[in-house]
């Protein structure tokens, strides 16, 4: 089979239809769609799940396009979940990583190359000027761990707090911080975690502003560390925003209070900066900035190295010399390929001014969608910052009962249309949207559209 298109969804209105886009793909002569879901169910891992219930099998992108194995183009707004933030395929990262594959692909940390310590200064110039130290791993998972080993070592203290909902890796440590599925579990996987009330005032036990909610919700942290952990909290984590756990957020007071409270009893705070930072939020390069905090450990990913495996730790020179008390090397943390991308990557958000783009765009998507709301019921809640945007579904706003198949078939519309979203939240019923920060007006546009369709037509 051998297919080169670029097809517009066939629509019954000029304004669903996908803004123009120059680029041809290649002609496609792999395995088809159905080979690769036959090989992929007889010999792939039956936890790793897929999207839609009909899966796409995309096998190009360019910037904030993707195309399928027919050659069918959508508009990516879930983005490998945040993976890529300046865009699929971009040239300069492309370049970069061409460049120093043609001269050392890898080289063991215990030898020199420039490429790690310059990336290094790079990124710890956009962090506060207390976190001077950064360690290269190769996962979200990877950095949450080790930021939780650093804080242990530094503190002499065990237990840790993270937040209902959150989503934290898939190892067994960051899986016992990872309260997406349950919020009852004590994980004693190399220590205690303990869960607080998530802050999100869409759903919340406590009533009031949300400021004053999250100000309840701080306090809820403070009888967790004063009855569970007394003396023992060696840290609180937390997404700015929560990704997988579906785009919350308390207040912006939340952190302020809470890492005020962690501190005075001894811990450090950590922000998992997976999802929110590389200027994702628009206002801010790091999504902690917006609550006025600066946290003893930062950790990223994806975004970070636009797709390739890269992630990092980024703390204080105090906190990362009590590493050396235990013995701990990354074969391939920092390798001098992920750092060429890295570096190319910091380049690109200058240059291409990607931050104010996901604070002008992000704006004008999240009112759009608020705006959508008086037409259709289903959408309970929209909310966000930037271009990392939830749109909660349900059945309906009284009682905010998860409209979780409703979802899914708004879900397999919008794919139909040519939008590729994702969804996540306790119940999968929020729509994720975190497209590459390239997004287009014209993007944004037929967004809205397709999202205004496919409501309509799920309901009907």
């Amino acid at each position: 089979m051998t297919v080169a298109l670029d097809v517009a969804t066939p629509t019954r209105s000029r304004s669903l239809e996908l803004p123009p886009c120059g680029h041809r793909p290649r002609p496609y002569a792999g395995p088809t769609r159905q080979q690769t879901l036959a090989l992929r169910r007889q010999h792939v891992n039956p936890a790793l799940f897929t999207l839609y219930s009909e899966p796409v099998m995309l096998v190009e992108g360019q910037r904030q396009y993707v195309w399928d194995d027919s050659g069918r183009r959508y508009l990516d707004l879930f983005a490998g979940i945040c993976t890529v933030a300046c865009g699929h395929s971009h040239p300069k990262i492309v370049a970069a990583v061409q460049e120093q594959m043609e001269l050392l692909a890898h080289s063991s940390t215990a030898f020199l190359h420039p490429n790690m310590p310059r990336f290094a200064k790079a990124l710890l110039a956009r962090l506060p000027p207390e976190l001077d130290r950064v360690y290269f791993v190769n996962s979200g998972s990877e950095a949450n761990d080790l930021a939780v080993q650093m804080a242990r070592l530094h503190t002499g203290h065990s237990d840790v707090v993270g937040i209902r909902n959150a989503y934290h890796g898939g190892s067994a440590p960051t899986g016992a911080l990872t309260a997406l599925h349950t919020w009852k579990s004590w994980a004693q996987r190399g220590g205690p975690v303990h869960h607080a009330i998530n802050p999100d005032p869409y759903r919340n036990p406590f009533s009031g502003t949300p400021e004053q909610i999250a100000s309840q919700c701080a306090e809820d942290v403070a009888e967790l560390i004063r009855y569970s952990t007394p003396g023992q909290v060696a840290a609180f984590i937390s997404e700015p925003i929560q990704g997988a756990g579906g785009v919350t957020m308390g207040a912006s007071n939340y952190l302020a209070e809470v890492y005020d409270i962690v501190r005075a009893n001894g811990g450090v705070c950590i922000a998992d900066e997976v999802q929110t930072g590389f200027t994702r939020t628009g206002d801010h390069y790091w999504g902690f900035e917006r609550s006025g905090v600066a946290p003893e450990i930062v950790t990223m990913a994806k975004g970070i190295g636009n797709g390739l495996p890269l992630a990092a730790v980024a703390t204080t020179s105090e906190i990362a010399a009590t590493l050396a008390q235990n013995l701990h090397i990354n074969t391939f943390g920092g390798n001098p390929l992920a750092s060429a991308a890295g570096l190319a990557v910091l380049e690109v958000i200058e240059e291409e001014g990607l931050q104010q783009n996901a604070r002008v765009l992000g704006s004008r998507l999240i009112a759009g969608l608020r705006a959508l709301a008086d037409h259709h019921e289903a959408v309970g809640d929209v909310r966000g910052q930037g271009l990392m945007i939830g749109v909660e579904l349900v059945e309906d706003r009284r009682s905010k009962t998860p409209a979780t198949a409703f979802t899914g078939r708004v879900l397999d519309e919008l794919k139909g249309l040519g939008a590729l979203v994702g969804k996540g939240g306790l119940s999968g019923n929020v729509l994720r949207i975190k497209p590459p920060l390239c997004l287009t007006d014209a993007d944004v546009d037929f967004a809205l559209a397709a999202m205004d369709e496919a409501l309509t037509r799920a309901a009907g």
